[in-house]
């Protein structure tokens, strides 16, 4: 099934509601960075996540990252997002694995870990970026990502995340959901929304049983859902040769030089993608000479 995002409006038109089916995505990010299953599904869950915050909040052109970092094995998490369905991302320790959690499932919250924050920056491409930071209430980053949406957007939502992760570490399925409550909705609604929420399987049995985006919507609000919007989501890295020629560039000219004279040419690796880029000592000379005719 390929990867692809649906925004509705749900429910008598009393809630916003997106979800998505992400394997794909996910698959791409475990293999650039050789992830264990308890990083892949931290990695996946905040890859999600960040996809159908950025969905949601922005508009256009913009963009934001999300900085998850708690005191788990995984360390810091970071993912960049925008509105057109690209996410890039990494994690600092990506060969983590531990034992199963009392539901037998992997132990997410674990390997963020519960104590720390989750802060997301925007970037709307006038002024300076927003953060805006709240504590991780629980590490499993679904009920995170609804706290931030609730303490920082101010927009009461349900945000549910899912990555299964095979035996040999590869990506089963991956997905999520984003529900918010629109200011016309009735307490009803939302109570019964809540109880649906509880009863409901997990995204990955959803989408490991062929279900859908809009399978999943549907079953939400009991198919009263009109679909606004289906589009395709990728994990995508916009690094290139020349960024990082800017960035080497922007070095102390010292530091550039060494990297000339002793090392004979440099690497530089992204961290989002694990792509490398090799510098030779002509493109180092090239890129002094560049930084020279700047100042």
């Amino acid at each position: 099934m390929e990867d692809y995002l649906v925004k509705s409006i749900a429910g008598n038109e009393m809630f916003r509601a997106y979800a998505v089916s992400a394997t794909a995505m996910v698959s791409e990010a475990q293999q650039r960075h050789d992830t264990w299953s308890a990083a892949s599904a931290a990695l996946g869950r905040s890859l999600v996540g960040t996809l159908l915050l950025a969905s949601s909040v922005l508009k256009g052109d913009e963009k934001l990252t999300v900085k998850i970092n708690g005191n788990g094995p995984v360390g810091g998490i970071v993912v960049d997002g925008n509105a057109n369905g690209t996410v890039k991302g990494y994690l600092q320790h990506p060969h983590v694995h531990l034992p199963l959690n009392d539901q037998h499932k992997i132990d997410v919250r674990a390997a963020v870990g519960s104590e720390g924050f989750l802060a997301v920056t925007k970037d709307q491409g006038v002024g300076d970026p927003f953060t805006g930071q709240v504590p991780l209430v629980s590490g499993e980053l679904g009920e995170d990502f609804t706290y931030y949406l609730a303490q920082s957007e101010q927009i009461p939502s349900a945000v549910g995340l899912s990555v299964f992760v095979n035996e040999d570490n590869s990506i089963g399925v991956a997905g999520g959901f984003l529900v918010q409550v629109l200011p016309n909705a009735t307490d009803e609604a939302i109570d019964s929304l809540e109880t649906k929420l509880k009863d409901m399987p997990l995204v990955s049995k959803l989408l490991r049983d062929g279900k859908t985006p809009e399978d999943i919507l549907a079953l939400l609000f009991d198919g009263d859902v009109k679909v606004l919007d289906k589009m395709p989501v990728k994990f995508e890295c916009d690094c290139s040769k020349e960024r990082f020629a800017d960035s080497l560039a922007a070095l102390p000219k010292a530091e550039v030089r060494a990297m000339i004279d002793e090392d004979h040419g440099a690497t530089a690796v992204c961290h989002f993608c694990g792509n490398e880029y090799h510098f030779s000592e002509a493109d180092l000379k090239a890129v002094l000479a560049h930084a020279h005719g700047q100042h």
